[in-house]
């Protein structure tokens, strides 16, 4: 009986979910979860950069409105819209 519950012991030490071919999977996972974390973090530090030029403080009404107004592809009748691609913008420039 001792020499059963030895070798169970030991294969478990060896081979199950937490002995050392475990631990090397854990390890993994974790080097895994740690990259995921980084990236999310310079998700979120990007998307509060963002968020933060939306503040009041820091809007420039015009440029507000001329980002609506092309987002939502809106514009008064009696205006005159003059819409330049990028691709046409960065041929005309030197």
């Amino acid at each position: 009986m001792t020499l059963a519950s030895i070798v169970y012991f030991g294969f478990q030490a060896l081979n199950g979910q937490f002995g050392l071919v475990g631990k090397a999977q854990i390890e993994k996972e974790i080097m895994r979860l740690e990259l995921e974390r980084d990236r999310l973090h310079a998700e979120r530090v990007t998307l509060q950069r963002r968020v933060q030029l939306l503040s009041p403080d820091s809007l420039d009404p015009d440029l507000v409105d001329e980002r609506a107004r092309a987002s939502l592809n809106l514009a008064h009748p009696n205006e005159v819209a003059i819409i330049i691609h990028r691709e046409q913008a960065a041929k005309t420039t030197p």
